[in-house]
């Protein structure tokens, strides 16, 4: 038989009890006589047999979804150096260009 968790809603009291399917939910509280509620959990799950994982079910060759981007995939990549002006990257003087020849 099931154990189910309840709670008063007036004095806190938090309790147990073991009770078959077929049987109503507790309403009073055994301490103050206060309104009880049931206390719901977490429930373990077994999966057990094929199917139920990534590598049992369809063959990797088609995907019925498209891939989604993230905003680190489409944000641009950065660097440690910052970026050059075209000053900075003049660090040498540009060659003299020649005179015309006066024939």
């Amino acid at each position: 038989m099931p154990r189910y968790e309840y709670i008063c809603k007036s004095c806190s009291y938090n309790f147990e009890v073991q009770q078959s399917f077929s049987d109503d939910p507790l309403t009073t509280c055994e301490k103050c006589g206060g309104e009880l509620r049931k206390v719901f959990g977490n429930i373990g799950i077994t999966f057990k047999g094929s199917g139920f994982y990534k590598t049992d079910s369809r063959s990797s060759t088609t995907s019925a979804v498209a891939p989604t981007t993230t905003a680190t995939e489409t944000a641009p990549a950065t660097t440690a150096e910052p970026a050059k002006t075209t000053t900075e990257t003049a660090s040498t003087p540009p060659a003299p260009t020649p005179s015309p020849a006066s024939n």
